[in-house]
This record gives C-alpha cells, structure tokens and sequence, in this order.
C-alpha cells in the first residue's frame, strides 16, 4: 500500500470515528430545543444567529450546568412584574437579563463605552462563573467549516470553550476584557458591549448538532450571540 493511500485511509477512518462518536452522544442527550410563545421550536439554524439565553430545554445536569439554582437576572435584578423579558426563564438556573436602552441617567446598555451597540431588548446569559455551561441545539444547512462572531461583555477578560457533540471543538479562546477605566460608572463595567470577529472556527456535519458553551476562567461575562457563516477550507 502507498503512503498516500495509508494516510487516505487513516484520515477515513478518523471520520468514521468522529461520526461514530457525534451519532453516540446525540442518541443519549435529552436535551431539547428551546422554544416558548416569542422563540419558536426547532433546533437554531446555522447558517445563522445561536441565541446563548435560548439555551436547550432539559434543566441542570442535562441542557446546562449553573453554580446556583437561582436565576441572578429574571426575577431578582429584573422585577417579576409579568413582562417577558423580566420573567424570562425565571425559573432556571442559568442567570438571563436582556439589554436596556434609555435609562437615563446612567444609560445601560446604549453607554458611549460600547465597541459595539447591541440590540434592543437582547436577552443574554450573565453572572457566569468558572465551570459554569450550557447546550445550544442548532441544525447545519450543510456540512463544513463555520466560523462565527461572538457577542459579549468581559468585565476582566477570560476564556471560554466550545464543544460540538460533546467533543471540544476549540480549546480554551480568550475572551478580552472590555473594561473601560474612563467610565465613572463602576457597574456598568459589565455592560461594554463587543464583537469578538471570527472567535473561532469549527467543523459542522450536516443535520443536528448540538454546541455545549463552557465558561473556563474568571466569569463575569455577559455572552448573548453567536452569529455562524460558512467558511471555505
């Protein structure tokens, strides 16, 4: 046999491996797409926007693993007064609040620190801490490579992984901090918003995938999209 051949057939077998492995934790995950009156069902579309506060349905242990079992956001920093946004997932562990525009006179959200503005009324995952993560299912148009831009706060920087199918896809990504020392605002440290272009590149299969964020170092940061386009080689 030639050693092109050989390593032809090592490299096949090595997909047969990956797939093996992807169709083996798919057929044990009991997680479900997240779906509610405003977010309908069915797995996010890539190409695409994964929304991290429409995390998977299945509850800890299962589609997210959280510190604490209350939600730091929905019910607590925002009232249970009957609105959506404020009661969104109030009942789940993964902390959720949403971006805030014009409150004067401290200004959230719309601050004149962002890299970026975000958009109105985005709900987003917060309070995160090391060791801390969640499931996002999403169904893939098409296999091949995808590289995705990542929306986020980072009031002292950190790092994050992403799984796909219960692999690491990524290895730890660095997570600039996005604290500014000329805001006189000193909570609103947490709320400098960023776009992290092309934070990673991940290889996808066809059909359902499921991506597993996890929070590696120092927490503190707000993570509210991804937003995935396909990428040549």
């Amino acid at each position: 046999m030639s050693r092109q051949l050989s390593f032809l057939c090592l490299i096949a077998a090595w997909i047969l491996a990956a797939n093996g492995s992807a169709q083996s934790f798919l057929s044990r995950y009991k997680g479900l797409p997240y779906h509610d009156s405003r977010y309908r069902g069915g797995p996010r579309k890539i190409p695409g926007r994964g929304l991290c506060a429409c995390y998977d349905l299945g509850g800890e242990g299962v589609a997210y693993h959280d510190t604490d079992p209350r939600n730091h956001g929905s019910g607590e920093l925002n009232p249970a007064d009957g609105t959506y946004l404020n009661e969104f997932r109030i009942h789940e562990g993964v902390d959720t609040s949403c971006t805030k525009f014009g409150r004067k006179p401290d200004r959230i959200d719309d601050n004149p620190f962002d890299r970026i503005v975000p958009p109105r009324d985005l709900p987003y995952v917060g309070w995160t801490e090391p060791g801390e993560g969640f499931n996002i299912t999403v169904h893939v148009a098409e296999a091949g490579a995808y590289a995705a831009d990542f929306l986020y706060t980072s009031n002292r920087g950190g790092t994050i992984s992403i799984d796909v199918n219960g692999k690491d896809a990524t290895g730890p990504l660095n997570i600039p901090t996005t604290c500014d020392p000329a805001d006189p605002v000193a909570w609103r440290q947490w709320h400098h918003w960023n776009l992290a272009s092309r934070l990673f590149r991940i290889p996808l299969g066809k059909g359902r995938n499921v991506l597993t964020v996890r929070i590696l170092t120092n927490g503190n940061m707000n993570l509210a999209c991804f937003d995935f386009r396909r990428v040549d080689g």
